[in-house]
C-alpha cells in the first residue's frame, strides 16, 4: 500500500514537472509610462500582442494627425495599411517559447516610425516583462519594461 502511494506521488510530481507551462504572461501590460496597454495572447503555439488602450488616443496636434480624430496607423510603409486604428492593431507576432521564461524569433512593429523589427521578451518577474526590439543582433536595439 506504502509503495503505492510513494508510486502515486512520484507520478503527479513528474507529470507536474514535464507539463510545466513558461511563465503566464497573456493578459493586459502596461507600457511604462502608462501611455499605452498591451493585450498578450497566445496564437497557436507563440504569442502576439496588440494595443488596447491609449491614453491619447485622437490626435492633439496637427501635426501628427487631424486633431480629434482617432489615431491610425499614418507610417505604415504600406498605403492601404494606413488608415487602421492604433487601437486594436497588432504590433506583436510569433514569439516563440525559449525556456521557462524567455520567448524569442518574434517581430514587433512600431506605429509611430512604421516600421518592423525583431523581438524578444523575458519575465523578469510575475508583475515585469522586458520587450527588446531589434535590428540583426539583440545587442543593437532597445529594452521596453511592460508591467502588470
Amino acid at each position: 500500500m506504502k509503495i503505492s502511494i510513494v508510486m502515486v506521488f512520484l507520478l503527479i510530481i513528474a507529470t507536474t514537472a514535464f507539463s510545466a507551462a513558461p511563465g503566464d504572461i497573456s493578459g493586459l501590460w502596461i507600457s511604462a509610462g502608462g501611455d499605452s496597454w498591451l493585450e498578450l495572447f497566445p496564437c497557436g503555439d507563440k504569442i502576439c500582442g496588440k494595443i488596447v488602450w491609449l491614453k491619447v488616443p485622437r490626435y492633439i496636434d496637427s501635426n501628427d494627425g487631424p486633431i480629434g480624430k482617432t489615431k491610425v496607423d499614418r507610417k505604415n510603409p504600406e498605403p492601404a495599411l494606413r488608415n487602421r486604428p492604433i487601437i486594436g492593431l497588432q504590433i506583436i507576432r510569433g514569439l516563440t517559447a525559449k525556456g521557462a521564461n524567455r520567448w524569442e524569433n518574434g517581430s514587433c512593429y512600431n506605429p509611430e516610425s512604421g516600421k518592423r523589427y525583431s523581438c524578444s521578451m523575458k519575465l523578469v518577474s510575475p508583475a515585469r516583462l522586458e520587450l527588446r526590439g531589434y535590428i540583426g543582433i539583440s545587442l543593437i536595439g532597445r529594452t521596453f519594461s511592460l508591467t502588470r
